[in-house]
């Protein structure tokens, strides 16, 4: 007990820090999106930067901050007809490559509009970036797009204390 009380005055008088850390949003829907292809994710809301490490819609890890990081975001997939929505996929890009992904298939039910949610800790270097992707495929002819509802389609990340 005496060892969690040392630890609480360290994180109250901000001796340590989960920095840089940053959440942004979707400030509109991005539409004109093609159909099972991935697209990067435009944030347009940037909420907060600490350590000013994200633009662009990309986290980059600034000098010395090399560490592991906590990374999740969500893209709001919808179609602009009911049950047309075949699969959506949503994945971290990690300096450029698929890294991780998040899938959803409603091949024998096809749905409207789907949020798909991911999450990582990532070991990342100083100058490597993470990015956020989606992939929307439906099995008729409406419209398609990323959806911004709600903040529905986000992105955020921080580093982790080590």
């Amino acid at each position: 007990l005496a060892d969690s009380s040392v630890t609480s005055a360290k994180l109250a008088s901000g001796a340590v820090a989960n920095t840089p850390a940053f959440f942004a949003h979707s400030a509109s829907d991005q539409g004109s999106v093609s159909d099972n292809t991935y697209v990067k994710v435009t944030l347009g809301t940037e909420v907060f930067d600490v350590g000013s490490c994200f633009a662009s819609s990309r986290f980059t890890v600034p000098s010395g901050e090399a560490g592991k990081y906590f990374f999740y975001g969500s893209a709001r997939c919808q179609v602009a007809a009911n049950s047309d929505l075949d699969q959506s996929y949503v994945s971290f890009y990690l300096n450029g490559s698929q890294y991780l992904e998040n899938r959803m298939n409603f091949n024998d039910n096809p749905v409207r509009l789907a949020t798909n949610l991911i999450h990582a800790v990532l070991d990342l270097s100083v100058g490597d970036y993470v990015e956020l992707y989606v992939a929307i495929d439906h099995v008729g002819a409406s419209a398609i797009e990323v959806g911004s509802g709600v903040k529905g389609t986000n992105f955020g990340g921080y580093k982790i204390i080590e």
